[in-house]
């Protein structure tokens, strides 16, 4: 496990991150990357869309020009200062704060979730993957952009002692084992590194407990 796949450790890392987050993120997760992603989910209007690790509202933004029902969740206070700063703490997005691994929201809640840039983080990724599976209505959408595992020796060996880095084999693993059938992988990235992340697209199977009118309800 990774320095920053610590729940505390990782907190620490974005309090001190949020500071500059929006402005070196740009290197890595950019507004062609996002565009990229959202036109792998096809979102309509009225969807009700989760976005799990949110930070500071980069995809957050890009959700909110495909549906006007957008909730997100970090665990980071000081991220979502950041988010709230640019949404409002009770505006256009509820937001949220908690753990990927123990999604405070029902049974099928939501048309589709969103995760980009966080399941790097997350101590448990197959336990995370089936807390999106169970809050997206049957056959939805989930969409996870992760760091793609460098080719180097070096690179692997610093990735690995940092936090998740994986290839689409390891993907095939967590998301079978998180209980999805059908997901595909795409690997994207800015011109300099086209490679850099990858991007995959899970569908919860069918027939899975749907939720009621009240599907965004927190259970808490």
């Amino acid at each position: 496990m990774g320095l920053l796949e610590d729940k505390a450790r990782a907190r620490l890392f974005y309090k001190y991150l949020s500071k500059v987050y929006d402005r070196v993120n740009p290197f890595v997760w950019n507004e062609e990357m996002r565009a990229q992603a959202l036109d792998l989910i096809d979102l309509d209007g009225d969807d009700r869309v989760l976005d799990v690790g949110c930070g500071t509202g980069f995809a957050t933004e890009g959700l909110l020009g495909e549906t006007e029902h957008v909730y997100g969740l970090d665990q980071s206070p000081h991220q979502l200062e950041k988010a709230y700063a640019k949404f409002g703490k009770r505006g256009a997005v509820q937001f949220a704060l908690g753990d990927a691994e123990r999604l405070p929201y029902r049974d099928g809640a939501f048309d589709a979730v969103w995760s980009s840039g966080s399941i790097e983080y997350w101590p448990d990724p197959v336990a995370a993957l089936e807390e999106c599976r169970r809050v997206v209505e049957p056959g939805g959408p989930v969409l996870i952009v992760g760091p793609n595992y460098p080719r180097s020796t070096a690179l692997q060996k610093l990735a690995d002692a940092i936090m998740l880095f994986y290839d689409e084999e390891e993907a095939d693993r967590m998301f079978r084992a998180a209980g999805f059938e059908e997901f595909e992988h795409h690997l994207m990235g800015p011109s300099y590194s086209p490679e850099i992340a990858i991007t995959t697209v899970a569908y919860a199977p069918e027939g899975e407990t749907d939720g009621d009118d009240e599907r965004a309800e927190t259970t808490a």
